[in-house]
Formats: structure tokens, C-alpha cells, sequence
């Protein structure tokens, strides 16, 4: 049809909970049709279903479909990468690293071939080894590969400091860089409520109370649920990854991505703010760090490059 412009296009592998829900809030929002894949016969296709025949209910027309076929993905603007295994009881993270590096190589592989020019976001832990692992698989510059985890660590942040002080969550704006997991450097001093450093509206102790319970936020979901992980939080900060580069908002999000030089770092993946846009990184935004914030995100770093290391003395 001539002058017809081309749909905007999101595979998202992997759909388990985190997956299907990406799937659906991109879809009601109506910011691009979805394409839902897993290895699992049946499972993408019925929940694909599902979500489709909730759209004259809400009101959307994006297309959603699930499929076992990378065919079906060919064309997508952004691929993101959900699949994977949860730690299973008595796994190692050395046994769950070499499983899941080897699952997002495969799926990664897999999806470049049809999709040359997407934008990947991994979601898959542990995220920022899993970020290398698909960055080698795909052969893309470092602009279309990136991690999310800053934003979701972000958004717990904000919901402890609104909790913590009463106020409108999106008056609060969190700062946390580094890798996913304990090693992440929340910032309080670049953390705000209406632009006022929490720093002069918490003491201390409470900030490094929140500060812990944002390192351990997944673990504590984990707790509560028994069986299972989050997913609400993590497809909402997926969600907002994708958006800001299908719309090119250039949003200033915390993301995974590879350094070269930036904040002292080079070939490492590690969340950094950076503006997203069309093409995916567009620029890393580098901010001054004071000695003992430079000194946990340099220990957060070298906990990304062991478990990098340790990938790379596994059998393939």
C-alpha cells in the first residue's frame, strides 16, 4: 500500500511472567504490535491469545501474537530478552550462569538474524554478564545493547524514599548505578524528592536503610512469593526502556552498558544513566562522583568483571 508507514515492531523472548507482561503493557499502550516467543510449544501462542482478546476491552489495536518461530519476529525496531532459568534450589550461580549464558547466546543468534537493525535489551540475569553474552552473540555496536536494571532499581528506590517520607512517588527521583544486585551504588546525594537531595531530608541511618532494602529488593519478593520472582516491577521498567526508543524521547534512564573509558571503566558492562533514543544509547551521561561513591561503583565494576571471567573460564 503505497504511503503506508510500517507499524512499530517489539519481539519480547521469553514468556513467562516477565515476558507476557512486557507484552501486554507495550501493547496497551498501543506503542508497537508484539511478537511473543518461547521455546515452550503452546505456552507463547495461548498467552499471546490471551492478550489479544483483551484488546477490544481495553481499546488497543496493536497486533499480538505468540510463536515458537523467529520468523515471525523479522523486522522488530527493539528484541527484548526475558528468557532464562530462575535459581533453582541447591544451583550455583555458576551453574545458573553457564545455563542462561548459554540460553541468551542461542536466542540472541537467533533473533539478529531477522531483526539486523533492532535494539536489544537484556532482562535476563545475571543481567550484566548476560549484557556480554549477547553483545558478543549479536556482533552490534555498543548503541544496541542494552541491560535493564538501573530503572527497576531506581523505581524501588523512589518507592522506599516515598514510603520513608510521605510524599508523591513521582516527585521522587533516585540515582543508582552500577551492576544488578548487591554490589549496586545507589546515589542519595543525586537522589531527590521535588529536586531536594534526600541528603537534607533523612538522616543517615535511614538512608542507608533504604539503600539496603533497594539492594535487596528482588531478594525480598522472592521471600514473599516462595515460588517465582518479581515481574510487575521489571516489565514496568522494561516498558519504559522501550518506549523512550520507539518515541526517541531521550529519557535519562539508568541503564547497563558497555564503557569505553566512561567513569574510569573500559569493556565492561555497567548501569550508567544514559539517554535513550531511536538508535538506543545515544550518549552515556557521565557525572562526577565523589571518593566513596567512585569507590562502590569501582567495587560494583569488579564484581561484574569476575563474573565475566568466570564465563569465560566455563566449557562452552
Amino acid at each position: 500500500m503505497a504511503g503506508h508507514t510500517q507499524r512499530r515492531k517489539v519481539t519480547v523472548i521469553g514468556a513467562g511472567n516477565v515476558g507476557a507482561t512486557t507484552a501486554q503493557r507495550i501493547a496497551e499502550a498501543g506503542l508497537a504490535d508484539v511478537v511473543l516467543v518461547d521455546i515452550v510449544e503452546g505456552l507463547p501462542q495461548g498467552k499471546g491469545l490471551d492478550l489479544a482478546e483483551a484488546a477490544p476491552v481495553v481499546g488497543h489495536d496493536a497486533r499480538l501474537i505468540g510463536t515458537n518461530d523467529y520468523g515471525e519476529t523479522a523486522g522488530s525496531d527493539v528484541v527484548v530478552v526475558t528468557s532464562g532459568l530462575a535459581r533453582q534450589p541447591g544451583m550455583s550461580r555458576d551453574d545458573l550462569l553457564a545455563k542462561n549464558a548459554g540460553i541468551v547466546r542461542s536466542v540472541v543468534l537467533a533473533a539478529v538474524q531477522h531483526s539486523p537493525d533492532a535494539v536489544l535489551i537484556v532482562v535476563t540475569n545475571p543481567l550484566d554478564a548476560m549484557c556480554h553474552v549477547a553483545f558478543e552473540a549479536s556482533g552490534f555496536p555498543r548503541e544496541r545493547v542494552l541491560g535493564m536494571a538501573g530503572v527497576l532499581d531506581s523505581a524501588r528506590f523512589r518507592t522506599f524514599i516515598a514510603e520513608e517520607l510521605g510524599v508523591s512517588v513521582e516527585d521522587t527521583h533516585a540515582f543508582v548505578l552500577g551492576g544488578h544486585g548487591d554490589t549496586m551504588v545507589p546515589l542519595p546525594r543525586y537522589s531527590t524528592v521535588a529536586g531536594v537531595p534526600i541528603t537534607e531530608l533523612l538522616p543517615a541511618d535511614r538512608i542507608q536503610a533504604l539503600v539496603e532494602r533497594t539492594a535487596n529488593g528482588g531478594a525480598e519478593i522472592v521471600a514473599l512469593l516462595k515460588a517465582g520472582s518479581a515481574y510487575y516491577a521489571p516489565a514496568a521498567s522494561t516498558f519504559e526502556m522501550v518506549e523512550s526508543i520507539l518515541l526517541d524521547r531521550k529519557r535519562v534512564l539508568p541503564c547497563a552498558v558497555r564503557l569505553q573509558g566512561e567513569f574510569g571503566i573500559d569493556g565492561l558492562f555497567v548501569g550508567v544513566p544514559v539517554v535513550l533514543g531511536r538508535g538506543g544509547m545515544e550518549r552515556v551521561f557521565e557525572i562526577d562522583l565523589a571518593p566513596d561513591e567512585k569507590e562502590a561503583f569501582d567495587r560494583s565494576a569488579g564484581a561484574v568483571r569476575e563474573l565475566v571471567e568466570t564465563l569465560a573460564s566455563l566449557p562452552a
